[in-house]
């Protein structure tokens, strides 16, 4: 395990994403040294306290945790004045103690080796590309399945809310993948289970 961070004044810069729901809280203290972490609810959180005590502060929907920033999506009817000021003081209150290398499961590592030769190839592109840029606005992405030329895909974090992820988004992952890897791709958002 890491070190907690209690010697070093927090600084937050807060920045808006795409989506209107979503917004970036960037630290000067690491968050999470290696991989990133998406929460949809307190009980994913583990060991990641800080996740927790953010849930409780009223109208968080979501959460994603990538090297210093976290991505805090709130439900539409909350107003972020409110929850960006309840979100600094947990910041404030938790970050002495947060230790960025909190231990959890791996679930990407073992879902990418688990996945067909082609579905890692386009992983390795969205890597490359896309994921850059999804994750510079508190987001990601997931290829789930490639069958008959059709690749179905999740979005993490802030982009799973966002308008233009079915959109805007969605044709640039899909003009990249028909350049890059096959002209006949589709691209579609897996449906929510």
């Amino acid at each position: 395990m890491g070190t907690p961070n209690k010697e070093i004044e927090l600084d937050i810069d807060i920045q808006p994403t795409p989506n209107p729901n979503a917004l970036k809280f960037i630290l000067n203290l690491p968050v999470k040294n290696t991989g990133n972490s998406t929460y949809k609810s307190p009980t994913e959180c583990g060991e990641n306290h800080l996740a927790l005590e953010l849930f409780k502060v009223r109208g968080v929907d979501q959460l994603h945790f990538f090297e210093n920033v976290i991505a805090v999506t709130k439900f539409s009817y909350e107003d972020w004045d409110s929850v960006e000021k309840n979100v600094i003081a947990v910041l404030k209150e938790h970050m002495p103690n947060h230790d960025p290398n909190y231990s959890e499961p791996n679930p990407e590592a073992d879902r990418r080796s688990a996945l067909s030769p082609e579905l890692q190839k386009i992983e390795a592109l969205l890597d490359k590309t896309i994921r850059p840029g999804l994750q510079g606005d508190g987001g990601d992405i997931q290829a789930l399945t490639y069958v008959d030329n059709i690749l179905m895909v999740k979005y993490q974090g802030a982009c799973g809310t966002c308008p233009s992820s079915t959109t805007g988004t969605l044709e640039a992952i899909k003009a990249i993948l028909r350049d890059e890897l096959n002209p006949e791709i589709e691209v579609y958002i897996a449906p929510e289970f």
